[in-house]
């Protein structure tokens, strides 16, 4: 046993400079190697995180812009529907105007009509009823002329 307890501790002398070496290494690792390649992750990092925030900022704009422009274009649209009701109430009023214009006109010359054609009337039964008592006068002597003339032939003989 003591044979192997020397060899064991031979082993570890042995091993220590291999120890002392490896420790060196791993302190070298993390001086010349480990630590700026954090401090760049870390750069990168922040690069990538500041990028990825300014491309959220400028979603962002985009969306508000969006959002500004769907409102115009809705204002717009409203603009331009009121504007085709009012010319649709202007061109109503306008068509409403001129048939209540053109009844009226058509009510004047239907009255206008109506008081020629009872004026016509009045003339013409004044003018039959003129005509009547002359034809009725000329008959009346016609009849009587030869009754006259019988009479006045008559007491002749």
């Amino acid at each position: 046993m003591d044979e192997t307890l020397r060899q064991i501790g031979e082993l570890l002398l042995g091993a220590v400079p291999t120890v002392f070496l490896l420790g060196l290494l791993y302190l070298s690792y993390r001086v010349l190697l480990h630590r700026p390649l954090e401090a760049v992750l870390a750069e990168r990092r922040s690069k990538t995180q500041g990028a990825i925030e300014q491309a959220q900022a400028d979603i962002a704009s985009a969306d508000a812009r969006v959002a500004e422009y769907e409102q115009r274009l809705r204002d717009a649209r409203v603009a331009v529907y009121q504007a085709q009701e009012s010319r649709r109430r202007q061109f109503q009023e306008a068509t409403a105007a001129a048939l209540a214009e053109a009844r009226a006109k058509a009510d004047a010359m239907v009255r206008q009509t109506r008081a020629d054609v009872e004026k016509d009337v009045a003339a013409a039964r004044t003018g039959l009823e003129a005509e009547s008592d002359k034809l009725a006068a000329a008959v009346l002597r016609a009849i009587l002329k030869p009754a006259a003339g019988a009479a006045s032939a008559g007491g002749r003989s």
